[in-house]
């Protein structure tokens, strides 16, 4: 009978039981993982150190898809099948995406989110993320050397439910266990509150690739409370590339471009903008497969005078959060800056006039939300270490409400309510003898439903026929810590009861997910051959280098014939190494170890020969 380890509530597990947890940032433009190791957090990196993955996947005509570094390198040769920015798709329809007409995708409208035709096939934004969750989550566990038990996923903070809900769909197909979705501006928050042991009032202010959020937390002896949260989903770094691109196609007259000569002018103007953030002059030098060369000069002064609409842009929800907060500028204590834009001067000067204080920057701005996830990882997991007493108190960024008769939307929770939150609202019928009601639950600050976004719907059944306005019926909405919503339907005098767990109009159906778990269980074999090949490499090279060494050393132990056939079998292991043939090498590996058990059986007797040369016998005993 097994032993059954327990400790005491609230204390750490034992070491040899510390449960492997990650935070996941899923960036617009970089995604990464972090996890917390003697409990300091830290990034992980990939087998050639790097930590940061661009969040780009290329899919090939064989089905499979390259991710990450080797995806990024296609994205000008290859656009429509280089799928970058995915992050501004998710839970999203084709009218819901700026720029769509420079974009090189094939978009296909589909009834719920937005799907992209690519050479292997018609792709959800939710299977193209999961495909970057799940090499991030290959990069944990070949540095952590063991599964996760779980993974807490960041999102904007203005992440409506349906973006949300896609977002942990595709966790979900990559093969994670969600332990949390977490806020950005959350997990900074945790980052620098953990690390520097602040406490007051701070703005995190958060201009990632395609996203920005505001939110104003309050930090109090190890409670994160939220207090408003604000933002654009639809706002980013790529906006300002965009508008570079636009000035570079207006100033040299260019004529409606192909894909390819798009996507190079795009990369070329987010070289540029990441130039300008550190020099006041660049020039700009291209060359378009259509012939047209490109050859401009531009100053960090016209940058900021061709962008700074967009930096104001994120001043206005900035302005709301602090009044939502019931606070003005002089209470804020400090700024958090996170996201690769705000590496941008004119970003950090508007940011620091405005909240008239230096921003904080101390901890890398792409990498603050994945060790802030990280922390709260290593805790959901139950790794809980002494002077881990904190407690988080996140909110909801947009009301949640119910289309009420002529089409009114009636708010049920406000946004920036802390949850996890339920609140009850009664209703009742509006025509004698109604014995159903339905039920049409909505998100948004507006007062009419056809201006808010559609959630679910689904009906009462059964309520007994009364008189008009006599029926009396609780609609419940309870909102989980991730953010996402359930809705039930009571009617208080019968009991008929009706409920729904939201899977929002721009999430994915159980069958959608289901499909495409199964797509992934396919490439999974493909995805663990490639790994075998890599692991047999590697162990050819390292035997190869051995067995080199030991020749260095030792040649003359062996006769010219067997000097030979190891450099034979040396030689097969080579050409082997070079094939994808995982299989083949292993056994060109073995069959050089076999060739060299003599000459090490030589080397061994000549060592101990030597260890033994000269003492006597009991000298040795």
């Amino acid at each position: 009978m097994a032993l059954l380890q327990i400790s005491e509530p609230g204390m750490s597990t034992a070491p040899h039981q510390h449960r492997l947890a990650v935070g996941i940032d899923l960036g617009t433009t970089n995604s990464l993982v972090a996890t917390v190791r003697n409990s300091i957090p830290e990034v992980l990196s990939d087998e050639e150190g790097r930590s940061l993955l661009p969040s780009v996947v290329r899919y090939l005509p064989n089905g499979n898809a390259n991710i990450g570094y080797k995806a990024q390198a296609a994205q000008t040769t290859d656009p429509k099948n280089t799928i970058v920015s995915v992050k501004r798709f998710m839970g999203r329809g084709l009218k819901d995406i700026a720029y769509v007409e420079n974009l090189p995708y094939d978009f296909q409208d589909a009834p719920g989110m937005v799907q992209l035709k690519t050479v292997a096939g018609v792709k959800s934004p939710v299977e193209i993320s999961a495909q970057i969750l799940a090499t991030l989550r290959q990069t944990a566990e070949d540095a952590l050397g063991d599964d996760l038990v779980g993974a807490v996923i960041t999102v904007p903070a203005y992440f409506d439910d349906a973006q949300r809900q896609a977002t942990k769909d595709a966790a979900q197909l990559a093969g994670l266990n969600v332990l949390r979705l977490l806020n950005e501006p959350t997990a900074a928050a945790i980052a620098y509150g953990l690390d520097n042991g602040s406490e007051g009032i701070f703005a995190v202010y958060d201009l990632g690739g395609g996203t920005f959020d505001i939110s104003i937390l309050k930090l109090t002896k190890g409670v994160f409370e939220v207090l408003s949260t604000g933002g654009d989903s639809a706002l980013g770094g790529d906006d300002f590339d965009q508008r570079l691109f636009c000035w570079i196609c207006e100033q040299s007259q260019l004529a409606p471009l192909s894909d390819e000569d798009t996507r190079i002018l795009l990369v070329k103007a987010r070289e540029v903008k990441e130039l300008l953030s550190s020099k006041a002059y660049t020039q700009i030098d291209a060359v378009l497969n259509s012939g047209e060369e490109v050859h401009l000069s531009i100053t960090a002064e016209e940058f900021v005078a061709l962008t700074q609409h967009l930096v104001a842009k994120t001043i206005t929800p900035s302005r709301k959060a602090l009044r939502d907060a019931g606070l003005s500028v002089d209470d804020v204590d400090g700024v958090v800056l996170v996201g690769g834009a705000t590496r941008m001067p004119h970003v950090r000067k508007a940011v620091g006039e405005f909240f008239q204080t230096t921003p904080l920057a101390n901890i890398d701005p792409d990498k603050v939300v994945a060790l802030g996830a990280a922390v709260q990882a290593n805790l959901l997991a139950g790794n809980r270490a002494a002077g881990d007493d904190w407690l988080l108190l996140d909110v909801i960024p947009l009301s949640l409400g119910i289309e009420t008769m002529g089409g009114l939307a009636e708010k049920v929770i406000p946004r920036n309510s802390t949850i996890p939150c339920a609140r009850a609202q009664e209703f009742t019928t509006f025509k004698d003898g109604q014995t159903a009601l339905a039920v049409h639950v909505v998100q948004g600050e507006r007062e009419l439903v056809t201006d808010c976004r559609s959630l679910a719907r689904f009906e009462l059944r059964g309520i007994p026929p009364m008189a008009a306005g006599a029926a009396r019926i609780r609609v419940t909405y309870q909102v989980d810590a991730d953010g996402l919503l359930s809705v039930s339907a009571r009617e208080m005098t019968s009991g008929v009861e009706a409920a729904i767990t939201v899977k929002p109009s721009y999430g994915l159906a159980d069958d959608d997910v289901a499909r495409m778990l199964q797509d992934s269980f396919q490439s999974a074999d493909e995805d663990m051959k490639r790994r075998a090949l890599r692991e047999e490499q590697v162990e050819a090279e390292r035997i190869i280098l051995a067995t080199q060494s030991a020749l260095d050393a030792d040649s003359a132990l062996l006769n010219e014939q067997e000097r030979l056939d190891i450099a034979a079998l040396i030689g097969i292991v080579r050409e082997k190494a070079q094939s994808d043939d995982h299989l083949a090498i292993k056994a060109a590996v073995e069959a050089l170890a076999h060739g060299t058990e003599e000459f090490a059986a030589r080397r061994m007797d000549r060592s101990v020969h030597a260890a033994l040369a000269g003492k006597k016998l009991d000298e040795v005993s």
